[in-house]
């Protein structure tokens, strides 16, 4: 439920998207920010009534949840506003993958900070004295988020400017369709619902896959410090591949579709060597940490990666929609799927082959909806041959 509460945070994205389009990014992401600076600060209210506090961090993590539309959203509308055509993909990378990069922290700060009750048996502790060991090193943790969270606030507080003296790009100028407008552009646009779902559909899946990895893997033996460790290497292998790639797409224009079937085509076959390999019993596949290490690794990195070459090619299929509206509408797609997942995962939490079989199958579904995607580059076209 904790987890859950994400893309329920997720439901007034639409008002982040008009926020952004009419207040610029300066009110928008300080709305953000005070957002998770008081969902951060309930969690650590000291509350000796265990009911209480329960609701406080459960309060905490859906105003967390609030903050989403912004996070995951503005990477393309920041690199549009304070970049030129030949950066964009690697600011719009660099701007969303960031975000990532906090989750692989995740992955970490819990299971090597923060003790299992089953792992303090080698301290010599009384049950008591363990209980309260981890209750501190947990409160820890939430103060250290707090204080980074309040730090971040405060230096958007002190200089974080909308936007720059002036317009990097003829685009970055250019007048965009009004909120109404939009909406109805994008759900009338064929080729964007397709590319929409391309995204939102494995994307979902897999975030809520990696959401609850350590209840995956332990009925094959794996630790909460193996899966967290798996974890961050496929966000971090995520994150370097997905600028590389950004990187490679600014320099060669054109060949975002591309890149996306390289990067699905990886996706579908690592997803599926990892179900099958958790079916030893059926395919007497080797099950190793090797085996589970490789697998899920690069199943982190194409996927992850593939989310700025997703974004970029979003904004350029709709162009002149605004870039946080469009990529509202895809990140809300994709955390309704994640929240559809994670609604089941309730009702079905004893057995979760249902669940890693969804991964290649996404995959696969997105890969086929990207070849039958006509590319178009409305926007690059724009910059390119207007400003000439």
């Amino acid at each position: 439920l904790l987890v859950f509460w994400g893309p329920i945070g997720f439901a007034p994205c639409f008002f982040f998207m008009w926020l952004m389009d009419k207040k610029g990014l300066r009110v928008t992401v300080l709305l953000t920010s005070s957002l998770m600076v008081l969902g951060a600060g309930l969690r650590c209210v000291p509350v000796s009534d265990l009911e209480i506090r329960k609701k406080l961090i459960h309060g905490g993590q859906l105003l967390n949840g609030l903050a989403g539309p912004t996070v995951m959203n503005a990477a393309p509308f920041l690199s549009t506003t304070w970049f030129s055509p030949d950066e964009r993909a690697t600011a719009t990378a660099i701007a969303s993958l960031l975000n990532y990069l906090g989750c692989a922290g995740a992955f970490l700060v819990g299971p090597l900070v923060v003790p299992s009750p089953n792992g303090t048996a080698h301290l010599l502790l009384a049950p008591q004295s363990s209980t309260k060991h981890i209750k501190d090193r947990i409160e820890a943790v939430l103060y250290a988020e707090f204080g980074m969270v309040s730090l971040i606030f405060s230096a958007a507080l002190a200089y974080f400017p909308s936007r720059p003296p002036f317009p990097p790009s003829v685009a970055a100028a250019s007048q965009r369709l009004s909120y109404r407008r939009s909406f109805c552009r994008l759900l009338s646009n064929f080729r964007f619902l397709m590319i929409a779902l391309a995204y939102a559909i494995p994307l979902g899946v897999f975030s809520g896959w990696s959401g609850v990895l350590d209840l995956i893997l332990t009925p094959i033996h794996v630790s909460q410090v193996d899966a967290g460790w798996i974890g961050f290497w496929s966000i971090v292998g995520g994150c370097v591949v997905g600028i590389a790639m950004a990187r490679f797409a600014d320099f060669i224009r054109g060949m975002l579709k591309f890149i996306l079937l390289l990067l699905l085509s990886g996706a579908t076959l690592a997803s599926t060597w990892f179900t099958l390999t958790c079916l030893t019993s059926v395919t007497h596949l080797p099950l190793t940490t090797a085996t589970l290490y490789t697998s899920c690794i690069l199943l982190g990195i194409f996927l992850n990666s593939s989310v700025p070459i997703f974004f970029e090619l979003f904004v350029e299929t709709v162009y002149p929609v605004p870039e946080g509206i469009t990529c509202g509408v895809v990140t809300f797609l994709s955390n309704v799927f994640m929240g559809v997942l994670l609604f089941f995962l309730t009702f079905y939490h004893t057995e979760f082959s249902w669940f890693n079989w969804c991964l290649p199958g996404s995959c696969l579904l997105s890969l086929l909806l990207i070849l039958c995607f006509r590319e178009s580059y409305d926007r690059l076209y724009l910059d390119v041959v207007v400003s000439v």
